[in-house]
């Protein structure tokens, strides 16, 4: 199925590794243009330099971090730079440190608003004119299931991107008649560096940790990459264009709530 995406813009958050590469790859398989950030320099260039020669796209890497209040508007100015226009935004930067409630100062606190709430509220601001301009424009959120099903020692997570997805909801009624969609990913357990993160958190193995949440999991696996970036591929495509303000769920049946 040929999702109309050749010569699109997207930028990708986190896009070194991880499910943001996993979404940049699917993207520039489909035949988008890319800028692709991230923090760290080596990965960030390794990834682009081998999704530009695999898909035969533009990749443009941009060493940021969107903690930072300044930074996004240097990416999407790249974007404007290198391609002239841009159509998809893909917001999605890791998760702050797990850990019990009380063990946070305001300091962790403040980090995990940057990371997860105001990283996407500036992106937003600094993509919402040229996504106008595009006529048919994409806002992609990636957050996780513990913010919908709220798991001990997440509450960083939990609580910023519960947030988000208040704003996005809102965003979605406010820019719907501009032609733009806007939508939140919740993944489940997807076989990560940050999944390895929680398997070491506990006492036990992390090959038993491992073994007991594919026990939790309906369909009986760890979800991959893959499993997020094609569902992204299809929401930021014209195929997708009629579903907005949604958080949807990719966890292999973990949620167990009806809504």
């Amino acid at each position: 199925m040929d999702l109309e995406l050749k010569g699109k813009v997207a930028i990708v958050g986190g896009g070194s590794m991880g499910i943001g590469y996993g979404i940049a790859s699917r993207l520039a398989a489909e035949g988008a243009d890319l800028v692709i950030f991230a923090r760290r320099i080596p990965k960030l260039e390794a990834a682009a330099a081998e999704l530009s020669a695999k898909h035969g796209v533009r990749v443009i890497p941009v060493s940021a971090d969107i903690r930072n209040q300044d930074e996004s508007g240097r990416i999407v100015q790249t974007a404007l730079d290198h391609f002239g226009k841009l159509d998809i935004l893909v917001n999605n930067d890791g998760a702050p440190p797990l850990g019990a409630i009380d063990s946070f100062d305001d300091v962790a606190w403040q980090k995990a608003i940057e990371q997860n709430l105001f990283s996407v509220i500036r992106m937003v601001r600094s993509a919402l004119p040229h996504l106008k301009a595009s006529g048919s424009g994409s806002i992609l959120n990636i957050s996780a299931i513990s913010a919908i099903q709220p798991i001990a020692g997440f509450a960083l997570s939990v609580a910023t991107w519960s947030g988000l997805m208040g704003y996005a909801k809102t965003l979605s009624l406010e820019i719907a008649q501009h032609g733009i969609n806007v939508n939140t990913i919740c993944p489940g357990y997807i076989d990560t560096d940050r999944l390895q993160k929680v398997f070491a958190a506990g006492t036990e193995s992390p090959e038993s940790v491992r073994a007991k949440l594919i026990t939790e999991i309906p369909l009986g696996r760890i979800g991959t990459p893959a499993d997020i970036a094609n569902l992204v591929a299809l929401l930021v495509s014209p195929a997708g264009s009629y579903i907005t303000g949604c958080t949807i769920p990719v966890d292999g049946g973990l949620l167990r709530a009806l809504r």
